[in-house]
């Protein structure tokens, strides 16, 4: 390599380093004085270490190396965006439900699990399952313990719920046509709103015991996730947009975002007493896709830790922590961690814009709940 070379390639890194810098400063900034509490609902894009505890597996290396420099139980090379958050209101990170050894349920619980599916309901560990451990949860804490929630922190606590994706990517494997998946979002809004407000004579909902601030992301670009671009059907060529993404799965990511935009705006008529955030997921993270030159990403589609080469380095033979899969440099600038979830490098840009509450219906900050 040359000086000339040597220098660009110099430059490059230093200006992505200054990048991750500015966006990490900008997440982490603790201006939460109190003790704040936060019930997650999700899948893997917020599990913790759920799914780890629920098998009885740990996730091995290369997950973890970005930050925690060994094994997080996270699908990650650092850390989830929800970790993010929590930096952000100076409280812990979340400790997995079942998570049996030294658990510290102080600033909540995360009932996420990876793989995890709005419906059907009442499955190993659909978002109802999940809604019923906090109900068993509330029980547990209702006798005392020392190692729950602290009553007062309890009132104020936020109830975050991120899932949608798996339904409308399972959906996608036994239906042929993109309106046959948006046909079934109905059922899938029904199951979340009654997570939230559960019909008439049901008692297992958030609301229903003592819940009041919600915070509800959306569904990202299932058409971006490199798994999907790199395994689509190639026959079909106008199925791919300006940036290389599935049309028909990110239609369909678009149509559950409308219909559950719309339930959040409907609730809020009928549960006056209650804060309800709704946060354009699909937006910020395909914003990362589109305009990926702009932080510094030469390839937004590329995996970092795969098999392949490119375009994509992605063989659903040979995926990440199996052998003979590659990984990228640690200083590089990749979106996607292992074609389905995504490295710290995004997840730090994701919660960085969360927080600057352009992407919030109303437009709240997480420092609204400190008080």
């Amino acid at each position: 390599m040359n000086m000339r070379m040597r220098s660009r390639t110099s430059c490059r890194f230093m200006l992505l380093v200054c990048f991750l810098m500015c966006q990490l400063a900008n997440v982490v900034v603790c201006e939460c004085n109190k003790n704040m509490v936060i019930f997650n609902f999700g899948d893997s894009n917020s599990d913790t270490g759920g799914y780890p505890a629920a098998h009885g597996i740990r996730f091995g290396y290369p997950d973890g190396r970005a930050f925690f420099h060994q094994p997080s139980d996270r699908l990650c090379d650092g850390r989830l965006i929800l970790d993010f958050l929590c930096e952000n209101l100076n409280m812990s990170y979340l400790t997995p439900y079942l998570e049996s050894v030294r658990p510290n349920f102080k600033n909540g619980v995360n009932f996420a699990i990876g793989g995890a599916t709005i419906l059907p309901k009442n499955v190993l560990f659909s978002l109802s399952t999940q809604v019923l451990q906090f109900v068993r949860f509330l029980q547990l804490q209702s006798k005392g313990s020392e190692e729950l929630v602290d009553k007062v922190d309890l009132k104020k606590a936020i109830y975050m719920i991120d899932i949608g994706q798996n339904d409308l990517a399972g959906a996608f494997t036994y239906l042929s046509q993109a309106y046959q998946v948006i046909e079934k979002i109905p059922s899938f809004i029904s199951e979340i709103q009654d997570a939230i407000l559960a019909k008439i004579g049901c008692q297992h909902s958030i609301y229903k015991h003592g819940g009041k601030n919600f915070w509800i992301h959306n569904t990202g670009p299932l058409g971006c996730l490199p798994q999907k671009v790199a395994t689509r059907n190639v026959s079909n060529l106008n199925d791919i947009d300006d940036h290389g993404c599935v049309k028909s799965m990110n239609e369909a990511a678009q149509a559950f975002n409308n219909q559950l935009r719309a339930l959040c705006e409907q609730l809020r008529l009928q549960m006056k007493d209650t804060t309800i955030v709704y946060v354009d997921m699909y937006a910020i993270k395909y914003d990362l896709i589109a305009n990926s030159s702009t932080y510094g990403i030469q390839n937004p589609l590329m995996v970092c830790c795969g098999y392949g080469g490119p375009p994509y380095n992605y063989n659903p033979n040979i995926t990440c922590r199996q052998s003979g899969c590659t990984l990228c440099e640690e200083s590089g600038a990749y979106v996607s961690w292992d074609g389905v979830h995504y490295t710290e490098f995004a997840n730090s840009i994701f919660a960085s814009k969360i927080l600057s509450t352009n992407y919030s219906t109303p437009p709240l900050d997480l420092h609204h709940f400190c008080t």
